[in-house]
């Protein structure tokens, strides 16, 4: 009997230009920092090159500007509304379009009301260099919202975009010793945002501020910052 095994790949350096040889699989899903350009994958930006199996693969690095990709999750304001759809500012060089009904059972006569500020947690639905990204705030799998839509109350953190993808790992050590301690929720947009909210404006700000000085820490050193933070509290 054959048993199919994952092969793994140890992160690498790449620059621009660099071609992708590891990328193998006959499904592959291109994510930020690469290109398809005729029969190679090529990288766009220099980073980290990551792979997530089946077939995911992107460049990680702390750049400043987020790049919209088709599939990530982003925290968003509206900026303004229109008849059909609003303007949402996500931290591109333009802002994104999110459609009226781009909502779990939102219909002409039944959708959303939102004034500008409004703090929405999305989905790139389409990106594209050339085009303004389009959002929605539905699971395009089950057809429910599953989380995304309005964010009501909270605190909006900005950090860098490779924090944000770390914090997305379930076992992120810094969240599994914060959710020991301290009860709140978290939605983490891969554009370098993350919304918190908790029981007190002073747990949310000690929570915040953890996590942002989490970044450059190994494991013990987070256990260590999270004992303090208990000690001070």
């Amino acid at each position: 009997m054959e048993i199919d095994q994952e092969v793994q790949h140890e992160p690498r350096i790449v620059i621009p230009g660099d071609i992708i040889k590891e990328a193998t699989e006959t499904n592959i899903i291109l994510g930020p920092g690469l290109r398809q350009e005729g029969e190679h994958i090529v990288a766009t930006k220099a980073g980290l090159l990551k792979h997530l199996a089946p077939g995911k693969w992107w460049i990680e690095s702390n750049q400043k500007r987020y790049i919209a990709s088709t599939g990530e999750s982003v925290l968003g304001r509206v900026t303004s509304k229109l008849a059909e759809y609003y303007r949402v500012d996500i931290g591109t060089a333009h802002s994104a379009i999110l459609p009226a009904l781009a909502f779990e059972g939102a219909t002409r006569r039944n959708k959303p009301n939102f004034t500008p500020g409004t703090l929405v947690y999305c989905r790139v639905a389409m990106a594209n260099r050339d085009m303004e990204a389009e959002l929605e705030c539905v699971n395009p799998t089950t057809g429910k919202a599953d989380g995304f839509g309005e964010l009501k109350n909270g605190f909006v953190v900005k950090c860098s975009l490779g924090l944000c993808r770390r914090l997305l790992d379930p076992n992120a050590m810094i969240l599994r010793l914060l959710g020991e301690h301290f009860p709140f929720e978290m939605a983490v947009g891969m554009n370098g945002r993350i919304w918190i909210h908790s029981n007190s404006v002073k747990d949310t700000i000690t929570l915040a501020n953890a996590i942002q000085n989490s970044e450059y820490l190994d494991d013990d050193e987070c256990k260590v910052m999270v004992q303090g933070l208990l000690l001070k509290a």
